[in-house]
């Protein structure tokens, strides 16, 4: 479904992305895991057409997509919950959930709206409360259900775990398996690694721009460089 090949990515004269290759199957929870700073929060913008890319193709779905807008890509079924939630914090929940069907029309936008408040009951409850007044695990929630109002083929998701309390990240990574075995194609950037290489089919580490070990989720858990540098044993 995605290839990423070569991808390089600069922030003025710094380069961020050393020749990036990547690959996710339909179906796939593909995890990438590495330290701050390591460029995992960059590939996933360039993936959703808000960082420029300098070198290198990305193709969805056998389409290259290098150099296509970030609207469009949402079109095609590609959509990403960001880093840090980032919902819009002065319009209601609902109006969130609305906003990440904004290239949808049509009845079936409601039922999916009701959709998500019976996948995230909490979201239902507070449907007429600023987001921004949310907790930051309901944030989250809200961030995952405005992607999937956009009916995604790919969803890209940056750091789901960020800032929550352990209870709330088993819940979160509770609510991606379901997605997963809903069929739902999963690319998932995670600082927390064994929470992410524990549910996924395969696994990339990322080390200062470039990808040193590429293996599947339970190899790379049982992987003595990978516990050494991320896991703490």
């Amino acid at each position: 479904m995605l290839e990423i090949s070569g991808l390089t990515s600069h922030y003025g004269r710094i380069q961020a992305l050393k020749g990036i290759d990547v690959t996710v199957n339909e179906g796939e929870l593909v995890a990438l895991v590495g330290a701050n700073g390591a460029g995992k929060t960059t590939l996933l913008r360039c993936l959703s057409g808000v960082q420029p890319v300098s070198g290198g193709t990305i193709r969805f779905e056998g389409r290259d997509i290098t150099r296509v807008a970030g609207e469009d890509r949402v079109r095609l079924g590609i959509a990403q919950v960001p880093e840090g939630r980032q919902v819009f914090g002065a319009l209601s929940v609902e109006d969130n959930l609305r906003l990440g069907a904004y290239c949808r029309h049509g009845p079936d936008v409601e039922a999916d709206i009701k959709r998500m408040y019976a996948q995230f009951p909490i979201l239902k409850t507070k449907r007429n409360q600023a987001a921004g007044t949310l907790s930051g695990g309901q944030q989250q929630m809200l961030a995952l259900a405005r992607a999937l109002m956009s009916h995604p083929r790919l969803l890209l998701l940056d750091e789901p775990s960020m800032g929550l309390a352990p209870r709330l990240v088993a819940e979160i990574f509770r609510i991606i398996e379901t997605l997963k075995s809903e069929g739902t194609t999963i690319f998932l950037v995670e600082q927390n690694a064994y929470a992410a290489l524990a549910i996924a089919d395969r696994g990339y580490v990322l080390e200062t721009g470039q990808v040193v070990l590429v293996d599947s989720g339970t190899q790379l858990l049982a992987n003595d460089k990978v516990k050494e540098a991320y896991l703490g044993q």
